[in-house]
């Protein structure tokens, strides 16, 4: 993987409060697993914003090493790796996404 990879999730990380890497976009997503991730953050009303990894193989590759977590989608919050799909639908059903969300100052609608 290259630096210039690192370098470019790096700052897609720290460019939004909340960020998602998946395969596809929010509203034609390209697995059920990104599709659950976006279903997860849309009805928390939590704006947030997205990188497509199959648009760039770099990035699909580095994700995975930047956050040492071999599956995609992957949500970071505030800079900060929470999890894949799984981790987010236990969170959200126990209630600590919102929590977290809400402890971080994530503006939610």
């Amino acid at each position: 993987m290259t630096d210039d990879a690192q370098a470019r999730i790096a700052t897609a990380v720290q460019s939004a409060d909340v960020l998602l890497f998946m395969k596809g976009t929010p509203l034609f997503p390209q697995c059920g697993f990104s599709s659950r991730a976006i279903a997860i953050l849309d009805h928390l009303g939590v704006e947030y914003a997205t990188v497509d990894v199959l648009q760039d193989q770099g990035i699909r590759q580095g994700i995975k090493e930047f956050s040492d977590w071999p599956t995609i989608p992957q949500l970071y919050v505030k800079g900060e790796f929470v999890g894949g799909s799984d981790i987010m639908m236990e969170m959200y059903e126990a209630g600590e996404l919102a929590e977290l969300l809400d402890e971080k100052k994530v503006v939610r609608g």
